[in-house]
């Protein structure tokens, strides 16, 4: 049942986003997803009893980048958000990188138990996987249509990370460290 929870919690501020775009175009369909995205953290927050940090850092982002785009009627603030906040997390872990903190194991260390090695080739992967898929975004909004940046977004981010993230799983079972 968590799975299940915190995938609705993901994807539900995307299906709202999608289902406002269809019928009313991106215009109309940025603050429902702001709503969206606040009652996810919201929600996000009541489950676990705790801040959920990298939602809550998104949901902040969708929230200046929204109202940007609300503000000046200009959707270049809004697809520009995905590149931002990639490029936000991939700075974040090479911070850490730089300050010789494993932020990722800060993050993920209650569920996943890593030798230091692993957590350093982890880190340094996501860091690759975050800036390899801002240029992506970047690439997609500035080249292709509206439409297509909108499917990317819904359909082709979480998917991209979904199979990014199974990939890692050999290095994973490589440096875990058995309790």
């Amino acid at each position: 049942m968590k799975s299940v929870y915190k995938l609705l919690i993901d994807i539900g501020p995307l299906a709202v986003f999608f289902y406002f775009y269809s019928k009313n175009g991106l215009q109309a369909s940025i603050l429902p997803f702001m709503i969206a995205t606040v009652i996810a953290v919201l929600f996000s927050y009541i489950h676990e009893k705790k801040i959920p940090i990298m939602p809550t850092v998104g949901a902040t982002i969708v929230l200046i980048f929204g109202g940007l785009t609300i503000y000046f009627d200009n959707d270049i603030f809004f697809k520009m958000k995905p590149t931002i906040i990639n490029l936000l997390f991939a700075a974040i872990l090479y911070g850490g990188v730089v300050f010789k903190k494993s932020l990722l194991k800060y993050l993920l260390g209650a569920t996943l138990q890593l030798e230091e090695k692993g957590w350093k080739i982890l880190t340094q992967r996501w860091i690759g996987f975050f800036i390899a898929l801002a240029i992506l975004n970047e690439i997609i909004w500035r080249t292709q249509s509206t439409d297509l940046w909108v499917s990317f977004k819904v359909f082709g981010i979480l998917p991209i990370t979904f199979i990014f993230t199974m990939t890692q799983f050999p290095l994973i079972k490589k440096y875990q460290i058995e309790n």
